[in-house]
């Protein structure tokens, strides 16, 4: 009677200590399976492609844009991630994308062109014709920091049907039946490694495998084996099989790239085939599956052989649970592995940009646990025009490089005009390198690109300056800071007694320049700079006028945004929004605008930037394109040692520099050495012509050509330009035979021209008749 009291006791504090135990563990598994299990990198996406009725853009642009995404070329087009061109029009099943603004379902979408603007978007899912689609942006690269361990979190309910069924039948055909133990398999897998004579079948469960991995150590010991399963009991009680079969997808090894283990199906469908999981066909998912029990062993890259005999081995099990049919089985064994080269997502592409984007994430994502959580960062990212872009750098800069022994380096920054968001960032002439940044951070000195902001300056006071007012080009000496003597000189050396305001910025003359910001005073020169959104890190001397100042590619970029979006300054950026795991905003970018220089006077000189493409210092422009209008400045300092180019056309503005590291002389000019830059870049792209709205209080006024005084339409020798009209004088002088005489005739209008008779910049505006 005794020994049946202390049985019972040792029963009793066994089974408390045992129900204490269970309550550790139970809390234990709580606390990781319900927050974040595991560190997963942040998922960086370009910009998506808007596609809206009368965007001119060409099919070939959309189509680029779908191969570069990975869709496939069939017809019909019937499935997720396919395209075809059918005459004049683009059909392509859209895939199914959460969006900043909400999830969108897989769409079949027809786009259809009229000449190279988009006449009609019709989403035959649904038989309505929007304005615009968006497709999905593609993910261009994740925020790797050096873990051991790499996954792309699955949600279960968007992955195929088939994986889950694949999965279970081969790894554990009674998931859905045990309780997370399954004793029979336990004992089948004994009964088949006593046979023969080594381990040749495992009892672990699905569930087994997922304490395993999450909780605990890879020991061979009965202790840890009790452990695994008393905890396998108690998460199978606490959790669904579809939360616990999720979290095994989204854990399971597959594979190693470098120091970098690949773990869960999402990220191993990319890495093996480039492809979401939800388009992986029935071969692929064989061929994944079948690496769940020997990842290394059945690397299909290393051991083709071997993967391809697992791989059939998981047909056929699914053949003989009439998963799949006899004619699909019979042509999946004669299916290749299709693989990938499995770099894009495991390596930071586009390393320039993607230190831009980092850093914004710095200062828009402080808690590091929500950073490694899987978030989605949205950026402006144009990955075609990156590309483009690194190509017209790389090529030109070599060519340019067989020329000289100093060693060329280069930048490139590319903008939206009317949004700031950036679309390309360039950091050094290898575009792979993941080191100093020139375009974010290296500060030269910009040369003539700083002479906008004089002009500009003057321009914003149209009672006395307008692009006909004389400058002087005259010797002058001036006196700088330190007491010393500064006598500037033009580009070749020589001098033309006065050219009006715009001459001036159109060839690039230094003294009217200087001349020019004397005259408005240097605090209203720098103000002029600040206020298109650049720095001064100099003094304010009179060399400031011609650039002696140093600053970067992205701020340079950012004063001609201002510049060609109007006056309107929009700051640069490259992130729109970021999205929790769960796709809920995290954080949205606020639009911010400000009217920084008048419509009127930013109208000037785009005019005047206009001219320098089409006759000035970049007229290399007009030559290679004479059917598309664009506008820009070059720069060139002292001794070459910097080349600059600042330009845009319709949509985007873009910012070349090349130089030398050490800053020693690269004998080339803006035009000899950022502007072919420039020009090799438009020519892989499509550029759009300039047009831009004739703001109201201008209009076209005559200006006598060598004193600059307004004067009636049609004298020799005018200069007819834009202008404010309101604050020219009531009465113009008109001219016979070479003289002038005094005309009631107002400034306001001038006579109405046939169509054929007008210039190009007039026919695009509607104005002059």
């Amino acid at each position: 009677m005794g020994l049946w009291r202390w049985l019972i006791k040792a029963l009793v504090v066994f089974s408390v200590i045992l129900a204490a135990y269970v309550i550790y563990l139970d809390a234990q598994i709580k606390h990781k399976f319900n927050g974040n299990k595991w560190q997963v990198p942040a998922q960086i996406y370009a910009r998506p492609l808007a596609i809206e009725v009368g965007q001119e853009i060409t099919p070939k642009e959309v189509i680029d844009e779908l191969k570069l995404l990975g869709y496939r070329q069939s017809n019909p087009v019937d499935s997720s991630g396919e395209y075809a061109l059918q005459n004049n029009q683009v059909i392509f099943m859209r895939r199914a994308f959460a969006f900043v603004d909400g999830y969108e379902p897989v769409r079949k979408i027809r786009v259809q062109w009229t000449a190279n603007k988009v006449s009609r978007v019709t989403d035959l899912s649904t038989a309505t014709e929007p304005n615009a689609i968006r497709v999905e942006p593609l993910l261009v690269t994740r925020d790797l920091d050096g873990g051991s361990e790499d996954r792309m979190l699955l949600d279960l309910s968007t992955a195929p049907e088939f994986l889950a069924k694949a999965l279970t039948l081969v790894e554990d055909r009674d998931f859905y039946d045990h309780h997370g133990v399954a004793p029979l398999s336990i004992l089948r897998a004994l009964i088949a490694n006593i046979r023969a004579g080594r381990t040749v079948q495992g009892g672990s469960t699905l569930t087994q495998q997922l304490i395993k991995n999450l909780y605990l150590s890879r020991e061979q010991t009965i202790t840890r084996k009790a452990k695994e399963a008393i905890m396998a009991i108690i998460i199978d009680a606490r959790y669904s099989k579809t939360e616990i079969l999720q979290a095994y997808m989204n854990e399971v090894f597959l594979g190693q790239h470098g120091g970098t283990a690949i773990h869960g199906f999402g990220l191993a469908s990319y890495f093996y085939f480039d492809l979401p999981v939800n388009e992986l066909d029935i071969t692929q998912i064989a061929t994944l599956v079948g690496m769940v029990k020997g990842p290394s062993y059945y690397n299909p890259r290393r051991y083709p052989e071997r993967a391809v005999e697992r791989r059939d081995l998981v047909l056929k099990i699914l053949f003989e649970a009439n998963e799949i049919d006899r004619a699909t089985f019979e042509q999946s064994l004669s299916t290749p592995l299709k693989l990938s080269n499995g770099e894009r997502l495991l390596s930071i592409q586009h390393p320039a940009f993607m230190q831009q984007v980092t850093r914004e994430l710095d200062q828009i994502v402080l808690d590091e646990e929500v950073r490694e959580s899987g978030i989605k960062v949205f950026t402006t990212l144009d990955i075609n025009a990156q590309r483009r872009a690194e190509k017209a750098l790389t090529e030109t800069l070599d060519g340019l490089q067989k020329d000289r022994k100093v060693p060329l380096e280069g930048a490139m920054i590319a903008t939206d005009i009317k949004s700031g968001e950036v679309r390309v960032i360039i950091g050094s002439r290898n575009t792979g390198f993941k080191g100093f940044n020139r375009a974010l951070d290296a500060k030269r000195q910009v040369g003539s690109l700083i002479k906008p902001a004089v002009y500009i300056a003057a321009l914003d006071d149209p009672i006395h300056y307008n692009l006909a007012t004389t400058l002087d080009d005259k010797p002058i000496t001036l006196d700088d800071s330190q007491g010393k003597t500064w006598s500037p000189l033009n580009a070749d050396k020589k001098f033309r007694g006065s050219v009006p305001l715009l001459d001036g910025l159109v060839h690039s003359l230094n003294v009217p320049t200087v001349n020019l910001g004397m005259q408005l005073g240097l605090p209203r020169v720098a103000e002029a700079i600040a206020e298109l959104g650049g720095e001064l890190d100099a003094p304010m001397t009179p060399a400031m006028t011609l650039g002696a100042m140093s600053m970067t590619p992205m701020t340079v970029n950012q004063m001609y945004q201002t510049i060609a979006n109007s006056g309107r300054y929009a700051p640069l950026h490259t992130i729109t929004a970021v999205l929790s795991v769960h796709d809920n905003v995290i954080w949205q970018k606020a639009e911010f605008f400000a009217q920084r220089v008048s419509e009127q006077s930013s109208y000037l000189l785009n005019y005047a930037l206009y001219k320098v493409t089409q006759e000035g210092t970049a007229k290399r422009i007009a030559k290679t394109f004479p059917n598309i209008n664009m506008a820009g400045k070059t720069g060139t300092t002292d001794d070459y040692r910097d080349s600059w180019f600042s330009g845009f056309d319709r949509n985007i503005v873009s910012t070349v520099w090349v130089g030398n590291d050490d800053n020693q002389p690269i004998n080339l000019t803006g035009a000899g050495g950022a502007l072919p830059v420039f020009i090799n870049y438009q020519r892989l792209q499509q550029p759009k012509s300039l047009s831009q709205r004739f703001p109201q209080g201008l209009g076209i006024a005559h200006f006598d050509g060598t004193t600059g005084a307004p004067v009636a339409a049609g004298c020799p020798g005018s200069l007819s330009v834009p202008a404010v009209l309101d604050v020219l004088p009531s009465r113009l002088a008109s001219c016979v035979n070479g003289s002038q005489k005094p005309s009631s005739q107002p400034p306001a209008k001038s006579p109405a021209k046939k169509k054929s008779e007008r210039t190009w910049w007039e026919r695009l505006l509607g104005i002059g008749g």
